[in-house]
């Protein structure tokens, strides 16, 4: 099913699957979006922590009876971990055991560099509960808020008529264009240079973090996508928020990671380091070159007034 960006696809996902009071399970740290709109149409966001192999399948008869859980197993979001193959089969037995619909969003799977491609859920999926989701956003344009979903055969009748109240359709134009482009293998061709451009800036920004930071910053997610997290070793989470202050102050913007961990676990994550997500999609090779070296600038600034605080 086409819709307008996975946007849509999320809200549709929420408001045929989620009951009022009824358990979603969600990553945690995650897609903040997507848990909104689950929230909206009355969900309990039932958490799951995620480590270096995506979310922690062992926890999931922990948390609760869930009728829905929503994952980015091929590059969580924004850890960037990869669900191995034997927590999504995890994964699959919870859903087959509780009955439940399982929404794979694969945001940005174009963008893989050292990981080689996997069978999605969907694919591993006998039972036909995984609604896989993705988008052209990534790859084409934002602004063309096109995105697709591959739905169980049980679903396909209650989506489309949600769907056709909602807006009738997604426009056509557009479509035909985009069917043109996947025909002839023009889309493909595109994906692998916009694939090696972003890979390019990436390694840009993996190596001034190197160079600038050093072993002050962990790099994490770097095997695929359009983002990577740094984790400030000597900087506390609860010193992000002077971190951003710092950097806008040398003219660089950076997101911190604290509002994509769940709020009510946020006492649990006290102990972490000052994280950033860093996005380099839309930045040439010396802009992120000079951002970085004003980012260990701002740093430098943070450290001297810390310990001006002490002495």
């Amino acid at each position: 099913m086409i819709v307008n960006g996975s946007q849509q696809a999320l809200d549709l996902c929420a408001r045929l699957l989620v009951d009022p009071g009824g358990g979603v399970v969600v990553e945690n740290p995650g897609y903040r979006m997507a848990h909104h709109a689950f929230e909206a149409y009355g969900a309990q966001l039932l958490c799951a922590d995620v480590d270096a192999h995506g979310l922690v399948t062992e926890q999931l008869g922990k948390l609760g009876p869930a009728k829905l859980a929503y994952v980015t197993p091929t590059h969580q979001f924004p850890l960037g971990s990869f669900l191995p193959i034997a927590r999504r089969r995890q994964l699959l037995d919870w859903a087959a055991e509780q009955r439940a619909w399982i929404i794979e969003d694969d945001y940005d799977s174009e963008y893989r560099y050292a990981v080689r491609p996997e069978a999605t859920l969907q694919s591993l999926d006998t039972r036909g509960c995984v609604i896989h989701v993705g988008t052209f956003s990534k790859t084409l344009s934002p602004q063309m808020r096109m995105g697709y979903m591959v739905l169980p055969p049980a679903l396909v009748q209650p989506f489309a008529d949600a769907k056709r109240v909602t807006d009738r359709h997604a426009a056509t134009a557009v479509q035909r264009a985009l069917a043109r482009l996947l025909e002839d293998g023009s889309y493909d061709r595109h994906v692998r240079r916009i694939r090696r451009l972003q890979q390019a800036r990436q390694r840009a920004l993996v190596d001034a973090l190197g160079r600038h930071l050093g072993d002050e910053v962990e790099v994490q997610g770097a095997a695929s996508g359009l983002h990577v997290v740094a984790w400030f070793r000597a900087v506390p989470a609860a010193a992000e928020s002077a971190l951003i202050d710092a950097a806008r102050h040398q003219g660089v913007r950076v997101h911190p990671i604290s509002p994509l961990f769940h709020p009510s676990k946020a006492a649990l994550t006290s102990t972490r380091s000052a994280g950033l997500v860093m996005g380099y999609a839309l930045l040439d090779v010396d802009t992120i070159e000079d951002g970085v070296r004003r980012l260990s600038k701002a740093l430098l600034h943070l450290r001297r007034k810390a310990s001006s605080h002490h002495h």
